[in-house]
């Protein structure tokens, strides 16, 4: 017998991860060169007030978490998790290059705001193929990476943060390029150069699917040729999730509607969890299930207040942060990034040590941590407003530090989380349950979108700029502090109770 040459470890895990971790990283920097872009371009391109642009901004944000829900469930029961990420990926080379395609601004009359309906719709559009795509890729690449570790293997939670590394420099280089190219020369060149990204994603895992070790594959192959309507039951999939992107494009059209609809389908699916837990599930993986179920509440407070980076602090940076000439509002972004990399080994190491002495922190006490640094993020910024100068601009330091704090606050979360779920998932739900992890996360992007909201600045009113603005944003960013320290510090308190129900 030959020996498989995809067989085997790189630097200590396995050679699939490298795989995974690059395409990530592509498909995270079409993502987030897009984000970088988006509040920005819905504000001065479409010329949406603050409040609309923050409401469509948040839709995008939870269709993008949520619709994973239903595509792990796919992959779970049909496609198989490597078919479902191709074709994921397929879909949003499609909708980010179709983000290239602007139109003309839209102009400011005295009949209000004028925009071609043409192009306006071709942009949502756009934006549903990406929401489709990454529902089916998001998910599934996570749950394959969980895959690659046998259960109780100590390495789990390190290569979920070496994966976590991939998707934050691909957001590193994405937001610094996208959003320069974007603001600086067109719209369409920052869109145009994500979209260029997520091909090279696709391409990459097309070449890597070797290394995986025969993870991903279709549950039973077999069933996806049988007929249905005339069709394969794998291209009937993918017709109807064709389908699915009109659907999504009606819902980023009606953010109000989708507010409801949201609700209502994560009530059902936490509903499901619940029954499936009490009635199929033995009393220990019951503890477990519940708990998860638990933590992904509290993890909702932590994006919802995390989400702001894209949208209200994006627009505050735009307008109240001395950013100097060559740096653009979108570009801070990428401290979050720039932050992941330098500071991911150092908090697995941490981890990995802590550990070896019993002191690792558990699960929910890094959560409850996670949500007292994001409010001492939003403290940061109220903090240096009362630096401002007398035209009402910030130093950049105090955007830094907010950046700084609220990464730390991800890396106590976000990688904790996913290595939970893959760790206290029912095996046979396991790419569902993570698609309810990125539900919750759905529900934070849209309460989010509300928050960003309540700090609307009317751009018309001359009144409306410098100290006015500043004393808008800096009100609700300590209103958010306080909420964010409080309800972090009573989870830590009650994190040992919660722990003893994860064992």
């Amino acid at each position: 017998m030959t020996a498989n040459p995809s067989a085997g470890t790189w630097m200590g895990h396995p050679k699939g991860l490298y795989v995974l971790f690059a395409t990530e990283m592509w498909e995270r920097f079409s993502y987030y060169g897009m984000r970088a872009l988006l509040i920005l371009y819905l504000t001065k391109h479409w010329l949406f007030a603050d409040g609309e642009a923050a409401m469509i901004y948040g839709t995008y944000a939870a269709l993008v978490y949520a619709v994973p829900v239903l595509g792990g469930m796919i992959a779970d029961r049909y496609l198989g998790l490597r078919k479902a990420i191709i074709f994921g990926a397929v879909l949003l080379v499609v909708g980010h290059l179709g983000m290239a395609i602007e139109g003309p601004p839209a102009t400011q009359g005295a009949d209000g705001v004028a925009r071609s309906a043409v192009h306006e719709q071709f942009f949502y559009l756009s934006l549903a193929f990406i929401v489709v795509g990454v529902g089916f890729l998001k998910a599934n690449i996570s749950t394959i990476v969980g895959s690659l570790y046998e259960q109780g293997d100590p390495r789990r939670d390190g290569g979920f943060t070496i994966f976590y590394m991939g998707i934050n420099l691909g957001a590193f280089v994405a937001t610094l390029l996208c959003a320069y190219l974007g603001e600086t020369f067109g719209w369409r060149y920052g869109f145009g150069l994500a979209g260029i990204g997520m091909l090279i994603g696709l391409l990459t895992f097309l070449w890597g699917t070797k290394y995986l070790q025969g993870h991903g594959l279709p549950p039973d192959v077999s069933a996806l040729t049988q007929s249905r309507f005339g069709l394969s039951l794998e291209s009937c999939l993918y017709a109807v999730s064709l389908i699915f992107v009109l659907v999504i494009w009606l819902a980023i059209q009606n953010t109000q509607e989708m507010g409801l609809a949201l609700t209502l389908f994560a009530g059902l699916v936490t509903g499901y969890v619940i029954w499936f837990s009490i009635r199929s599930c033995t009393p220990q993986e019951r503890n477990r299930m519940l708990t998860m179920l638990l933590l992904m509440g509290f993890s909702v407070v932590f994006w919802a207040l995390f989400e702001q980076a894209g949208s209200s602090i994006t627009l505050f940076t735009d307008r109240n942060i001395a950013r100097g000439d060559f740096f653009t509002a979108g570009m801070f972004q990428s401290l979050n990034a720039l932050f992941i990399i330098l500071l991911a080994p150092v908090f697995a190491s941490t981890w990995l040590l802590l550990a070896r002495r019993n002191f690792e922190p558990s699960t929910p006490m890094k959560f409850g941590l996670a949500i007292v640094l994001a409010g001492l993020g939003f403290f940061a910024l109220v903090l240096g407003a009362f630096y401002a100068t007398s035209d009402g601009q910030v130093a950049v330091i105090w955007l830094v530090l907010m950046y700084l704090l609220h990464t730390m606050g991800e890396l106590c979360l976000s990688p904790v989380g996913l290595s939970m779920v893959t760790k206290l998932s029912v095996q046979r739900v396991a790419a569902m349950m993570m698609g309810v992890w990125f539900l919750s996360s759905a529900l934070a992007a849209y309460v989010g979108g509300w928050i960003a909201g309540l700090m609307a600045i009317d751009t018309t009113r001359d009144a409306e700029s410098g100290l006015a603005s500043l004393e808008v944003y800096v009100s609700v960013f300590e209103r958010l502090g306080i909420f964010a320290v409080l309800i972090g510090a009573a989870l830590m308190l009650i994190s040992p109770w919660i722990s003893r129900r994860m064992t």
